[in-house]
């Protein structure tokens, strides 16, 4: 095993110095890639499976819901060991591996059916909780895999090879993954209808387990000095003892490399942490109930998930043009700009009944959701550098992932004590405040552009 991972994190099984450009843009394309690779682990793919589910194990939209709330939080409470598996084993092992768990778990999924009349005739139990289990256990191994390890080694490999133009590179793969991430619903419903549910699953696990992870495997390099190569494609590193150039953790203008431990006593961390958890929350729950959100307005089904395009439409746009400005200057005013436009998100759902409340939901999500892209990609390691950069991302990735289960029942809560959903809001708005105070008073002596 230790033979294996120390082959991994080498330049094999070619010399990507040997290339005719620089490596670091086919790392790009394939962390690109392991975005939407991750897509059936993310809540709008498996939301296209959700009646399906129903009907073919036997549970209620609450139970299935609860059996995600539950698997989803379960599973963020292991991401930051798997972002120190990241910084042990590097990105290429922990890519690969996160693949094949995603494939392996959308198998699985596909025979709950048959698992359960089995399990059920074994010990007779009653078919409901032994279906619960084993949706939960399903959902915690996507989630897991997908919305949270795959996720976040795509992201943290690709800042290991650009440092100049982070911000931008990011920007442009956020494009493509937008879009994906957009067009996924229809496309997966598009595939339900022609093959099935039991198929579409299969499609993907291939797709993820097989195709992605062989792609992984053999194109991806955990960092440019063991190939030989600087970052950004500058001169080659000096060669280590067998070759390869010696591994850096860090570089001098990524800022100092700091332990988890001092990074959990840092306000900085925690306040860029909880507003990027604070979208997940907000953005997951709006997701969620989306439709019935805008049935409370008075507004139809068909308008509610129209919205999504032109939201998508803005963050793109937003998304290319802060990244490409982040590169150059500090992150506070990408912070502040965000949190503001989750305030204005939060009344566009107080006033969705009205043109101009549609339009503040609008301007306000498309606009957060943008400059979160920004954040999220270059906020930990501009501020703590790379050398811990794994488990770092790791316990972000961890509370955002806790934030986007809790969203959804919180706004159900909501309605249950104030009768409606867009009652949540407010405390919303209440929180993307006290924030955007925290945040305009905290001082960030360490955020400096990379130069």
């Amino acid at each position: 095993m230790h033979a294996l991972l120390r082959r991994s994190q080498g330049d094999w099984p070619f010399p990507a110095r040997r290339s005719p450009f620089y490596y670091g843009w086919v790392i790009a394309a394939v962390s690109t890639l392991g975005f939407i690779m991750s897509i059936p682990g993310q809540t709008m793919g498996m939301a296209v499976f959700a009646d399906a589910f129903m009907e073919a194990f036997g549970l209620s939209r609450t139970e299935l819901s609860t059996a995600y709330l539950l698997g989803t939080t379960g599973s963020a409470l292991f991401l930051t060991q798997a972002g120190r598996l990241f910084d042990r084993w590097g990105a290429r092992a922990l890519t690969v591996l996160s693949a094949l768990l995603l494939g392996t778990a959308l198998l699985a999924i596909s025979t709950f059916d048959h698992l359960i009349a089995a399990l059920t005739e074994a010990t007779g139990l009653p078919p409901l909780p032994v279906a619960f289990v084993l949706m939960l256990l399903g959902f915690f191994a996507i989630r897991f895999s997908g919305q949270g390890v795959l996720t976040s080694a795509s992201r943290n490999v690709l800042l290991l090879w650009f440092q100049r133009r982070r911000g931008l590179i990011s920007g442009v793969r956020g494009v493509f993954v937008s879009f994906a991430f957009a067009s996924a619903p229809a496309a997966l419903a598009l595939l339900t209808g022609a093959v099935g549910w039991r198929g579409a699953l299969w499609v993907l696990a291939a797709l993820v387990g097989g195709a992605f992870a062989l792609l992984a495997a053999v194109t991806l390099r955990d960092r440019p000095e063991a190939c030989g190569l600087a970052v950004d494609g500058g001169p080659a590193a000096p060669a280590g003892p067998e070759g390869d150039a010696a591994p850096s953790p860090t570089s001098p203008s990524d800022g100092k490399p700091s332990a988890l431990g001092a990074v959990r006593r840092s306000p900085l961390f925690w306040v860029y942490a909880s507003a990027l958890a604070l979208h997940a929350f907000f953005g997951t729950a709006v997701t969620f109930h989306v439709a019935a959100l805008f049935e409370e307005a008075g507004r139809t089904r068909a308008e509610a998930f129209a919205y999504f395009l032109p939201q998508a439409g803005i963050s793109v746009v937003v998304n290319l043009l802060a990244s490409a400005w982040a590169d150059r200057s500090a992150l506070k005013p990408v912070l502040l700009l965000m949190l503001g436009a989750f305030f204005l998100g939060a009344l566009g759902v107080l006033g969705l009944a009205s043109p101009l409340g549609y339009g503040a939901l609008l301007l306000g999500f498309g606009v957060g959701g943008g400059l979160w892209g920004v954040l999220s990609n270059l906020a930990f390691v501009r501020l703590f550098g790379t050398a811990a950069l794994g488990e770092i991302s790791g316990l972000n990735t961890a509370l955002s992932v806790f934030a986007s289960a809790l969203g959804p029942l919180a706004f159900a809560l909501a309605q249950d004590t104030f009768g409606t959903l867009g009652s949540a809001a407010y405390g919303c708005a209440a929180l993307s405040a006290a924030l955007w105070f925290w945040a305009l008073r905290l001082p960030q002596p360490e955020d400096r552009p990379d130069s």
